[in-house]
């Protein structure tokens, strides 16, 4: 699993050198600028910045570097004029995601300008000449234009390197798919086409070799996580320690098989739990768990889905991403009700309640009762998508913006549930999730972070549809 960590990306200051024996030290002020700006954006993303590249020679070394040292991406700043040629080869052989944001040092045309003011503020034309290269050559680009000292900038940069380091982590990615639903169409997809065009490799195992790993699991372990688990929720008195202690066993046997394969997101379906004959109970537990961790997950096999949300926990400001279902409309709310089996990142539980954890009866699997925790997502705005393989290495994103409302009042609910109100409402939002192709398995975010989702298509090369 990735830990979590700040994007780290380059910041490629272009400028020309045929400036210094015309102004005197004009390199020394636009680097001093170019810090500026990292330090601006310093809360939420490391940005290396080794000084201006002022030709063809500096600029091929300064990309190469970038890539050799493994950055997640490229933020590139005019901080005077540069010729667009000199950035092609550069960007031919450069493997990271790229932006350009188009700033200047001041803010405002003052009256009194010297030719030094207009030249250290003509940013703009050089990006122009930079990004017409960068088009004709069909290479994707991120762009922005704008005050720096605003807050908009910081975002803007954010979003980009967020959703680069999540293109790195698509590439190295690997997803566990233990079993997989019979005729479940939507979970389908060409698992080459999806390793080629978005990046994870999806590999199949079995229950056989989680059960391996039951018998590393010591009592001392288990007994760790049910402490933690005694501060993390409201206990149901119902729930015997014996029923507990095998849920989190069957947790930390899949969290040791996935680290032990070096998954960062896995998919099991629960049948195959029930066929294997060794097992008492359905892993809901273990699947909230293991999500809370930053895993991705999905159920019934649905390896693209699994792989969404470990990317969705990396687009987050934290991993706060849950993998659900559309289950019904509610149209005197304007709503629609999300839940699943029973699995949750229950560590996205809204801030003025705690998840219960309850002794519950399932009748799915003809196995014992699975320990399941209850919640409801943090209230307030949400991303909601899906990956949708329409045929071949032909991918689309399908993403809807909404609220989740601050509803806690499901009595007889025993799995976690969302109501969800999407801004479209409820009947273009579904019919347009039709149209489009969107699956049944769904990932939401807190908050909004379409822009980040819609940047990593971008650079992917996948259709995004808004619903």
């Amino acid at each position: 699993m990735q830990a979590y960590r700040k994007p780290k990306i380059g910041l490629l200051g272009l400028m020309t050198d045929g400036y210094e024996p015309i102004f005197n030290g004009i390199t020394k002020r636009q680097e001093d600028y170019a810090r500026e700006m990292v330090e601006k954006v310093s809360d939420s993303v490391d940005v290396v910045f080794p000084g201006a590249a002022k030709n063809r020679p500096e600029i091929e070394a300064t990309v190469k570097a970038f890539n050799d040292e493994g950055l997640d991406g490229i933020l590139i700043v005019l901080l005077t004029y540069n010729q667009g040629t000199w950035l092609v080869r550069a960007l031919q052989d450069n493997n990271l995601p790229i932006a350009m944001a188009v700033v200047q040092p001041d803010q405002t045309v003052g009256l009194d300008w010297t030719e030094l003011d207009l030249t250290v503020n003509q940013g703009i034309h050089g990006a122009q000449d930079n990004a017409n290269a960068i088009n004709r050559a069909g290479i994707k680009c991120q762009f922005f234009a704008g005050n720096r000292h605003e807050q908009r900038f910081v975002d803007f940069v954010t979003d980009f390197a967020k959703a680069a380091q999540t293109v790195q982590f698509l590439r190295s990615m690997k997803v566990a798919v233990v079993g997989r639903m019979a005729g479940m169409a939507d979970i389908l997809t060409d698992e080459m086409a999806f390793y080629r065009k978005v990046g994870p490799e999806c590999r199949y195992d079995s229950m056989g070799s989680v059960f391996g790993f039951m018998e590393q699991v010591t009592k001392e372990e288990i007994d760790a996580v049910i402490e933690r688990d005694k501060q993390a929720f409201d206990m149901d008195p119902n729930l015997s320690y014996e029923s507990h202690a095998y849920a989190i066993h069957m947790y930390l046997a899949f969290k040791k098989f996935l680290d032990a394969g070096g998954y960062d997101a896995y998919t099991a379906h629960f049948d195959m739990v029930g066929a294997d004959g060794r097992y008492k109970q359905l892993p809901l537990l273990a699947a909230s768990h293991l999500l809370a961790d930053g895993y991705g997950y999905a159920a019934e096999g649905d390896a693209l889905c699994a792989a969404m949300t470990a990317a969705a926990h990396c687009l987050g400001d934290e991993p706060n991403a849950n993998f659900t279902e559309m289950y019904t409309m509610d149209f005197e709310e304007k709503a629609i009700i999300f839940c699943h089996a029973g699995e949750g990142n229950w560590k996205t539980c809204r801030s003025d309640q705690k998840p219960k954890l309850i002794d519950r009866y399932l009748g799915e699997g003809g196995l014992e009762n699975p320990p399941t925790p209850i919640f409801t997502p943090q209230y307030g705005t949400a991303t909601l998508t899906s990956l949708v393989n329409v045929c071949g290495e032909e991918f689309r994103l399908v993403l809807s913006m909404g609220d989740i409302l601050p509803k806690t009042d499901l009595k007889r609910a025993e799995m976690p549930y969302i109501w969800y109100r999407p801004d479209t409402g409820v009947e273009s939002c579904v019919e347009g999730w039709l149209k489009a192709g969107g699956t049944h398995h769904e990932v939401i975010n807190l908050g909004d972070v379409a822009r980040r989702w819609t940047m990593l298509c971008d650079m992917l090369g996948i259709e995004v549809v808004r619903v």
